[in-house]
Formats: structure tokens, C-alpha cells, sequence
């Protein structure tokens, strides 16, 4: 569960609140005057949310892609990655 702090502890206790992102994988909802304003999260959480989204973000394309029959045959897919590589591999 995420945690509510005020900004004023970003000051006065940051060590605390970076610790606990790190040791519970939890954010840290930062307010100014009762207001949500930041988040603070740990760094290898921050990057993983990243991945995910980018991972969401190409099935998304590849669903779209099949249903409007931008598709090719699996061989054909295959064949012109072994040649790609190949030529890498020459060059």
C-alpha cells in the first residue's frame, strides 16, 4: 500500500522515505497543501513500470497490426531476420 507524506519530509526525511520505496517496492505519494503533487519510487521499480509500459505499448501496436491484416507469413519473418543477421555478421 502507498504511503502519504508532505513535502516538508522530502527535506526532513528523505533518507527514511527513499528507504522505504527501496525496501517495500511501494511509492510515496508526496502532497503540497493536501494536495497530491509527486510520486517518489524506487529507482529499479521506476525502471521495470517502464518496461512493462513499453512491453504494453507494442502489443498494443501488434494487435492493431493483426486486426487491420498487417501480417506475414512466420517463415517470411524468420527468413529476413537470419538474413539481417547475416549481414551484420559480415560487416
Amino acid at each position: 500500500m502507498e504511503t502519504i507524506r508532505p513535502s516538508a519530509d522530502l527535506r526532513n526525511h528523505y533518507a527514511e522515505m527513499s528507504r522505504q520505496c527501496r525496501e517495500t517496492r511501494q511509492p510515496v505519494i508526496v502532497t503540497v497543501n493536501g494536495r497530491d503533487d509527486t510520486v517518489l519510487l524506487g529507482a529499479s521499480d521506476y525502471r521495470q513500470m517502464k518496461a512493462e509500459l513499453e512491453l504494453l505499448r507494442m502489443l498494443s501496436e501488434a494487435e492493431d497490426d493483426v486486426r487491420n491484416g498487417r501480417t506475414a507469413p512466420i517463415q517470411d519473418t524468420f527468413s529476413g531476420i537470419r538474413a539481417s543477421l547475416l549481414e551484420r555478421s559480415k560487416g
